[in-house]
């Protein structure tokens, strides 16, 4: 009987093993693959691969985002000032 129990816990130790070790094999390749895109969009925008540098693209692509509804919206003063205001920031960042 104590040989059953054994098994059964040396099985069961390998099958969570087996899924730690698989977990963490892909979050690895999950963030190698994250770098990689970061840093290609950063080189073929010419900016540095920062925090920084991320966030302000991201701001100057939502305040676009924001122009488009506005546009959307039929609303024309809001588009034309949603629009300089995000090619304004992107030009900052993108020289």
């Amino acid at each position: 009987m104590q040989d059953f129990f054994s098994w059964l816990g040396k099985t069961l130790g390998e099958i969570i093993r087996f899924v730690v070790d698989l977990l963490l094999v892909f979050f690895q390749n999950l963030g190698a693959s994250a770098r990689g895109f970061f840093d290609g969009l950063a080189s073929s925008l010419g900016i540095p691969a920062t925090v920084v540098s991320l966030a302000v693209l991201l701001l100057g692509l939502w305040l676009l985002y924001l122009a488009l509804r506005a546009l959307l919206r039929r609303s024309l003063f809001a588009t034309l000032i949603w629009a300089v205001l995000g090619v304004t920031v992107l030009s900052w960042l993108i020289y």
